[in-house]
This record gives C-alpha cells, sequence and structure tokens, in this order.
C-alpha cells in the first residue's frame, strides 16, 4: 500500500485589529435641561443614555452626528 501524501496545513490569518468602539459622550456633569430633554454635559437625551451600551455601532454615530448639530443650536442661542 502506498503512503498518502499529506496536504499541509495552512497557517492561520492573524485576527482583524479590533474595531474601537464608538465612546461614550458622557462627561461626567450629568443633569437634564427641562426645556431641551438634553444633558448639560454631554446633549444626549435620556434616551440615548440608558440605551447607549446596547445602541448599534451606527445609531452611535448618528447620535454623534447630532450632538455635533445640538452643541451648535445651543452656542447660536446662549450668543
Amino acid at each position: 500500500m502506498k503512503p498518502v501524501p499529506m496536504k499541509p496545513v495552512p497557517t492561520p490569518l492573524p485576527a482583524p485589529p479590533a474595531r474601537r468602539a464608538l465612546t461614550s459622550p458622557c462627561v461626567s456633569m450629568c443633569r437634564i435641561e427641562p426645556a431641551s430633554g438634553w444633558c448639560e454635559g454631554c446633549l444626549r437625551t435620556l434616551d440615548e443614555i440608558a440605551s447607549w451600551g446596547s445602541m448599534p455601532e451606527t445609531r452611535r454615530a448618528e447620535v454623534w452626528t447630532a450632538l455635533a448639530q445640538r452643541r451648535a443650536q445651543r452656542d447660536a442661542s446662549a450668543g
């Protein structure tokens, strides 16, 4: 009986670098402004704050975009 040649075992590819999750915009200055419903520190709503941990990355990116708009709106009304 003739030996069967063994196929070389491929070297596994290295794992891709871990994606960095979008960080929370919290600045530890938590107080909801009644007029706007936004946190005075990070400008998120209570719903955004409560769901941040389970929020998909795409939604987190949308919130970050909204925060920039809210900041501009707040700054324009303050000036």
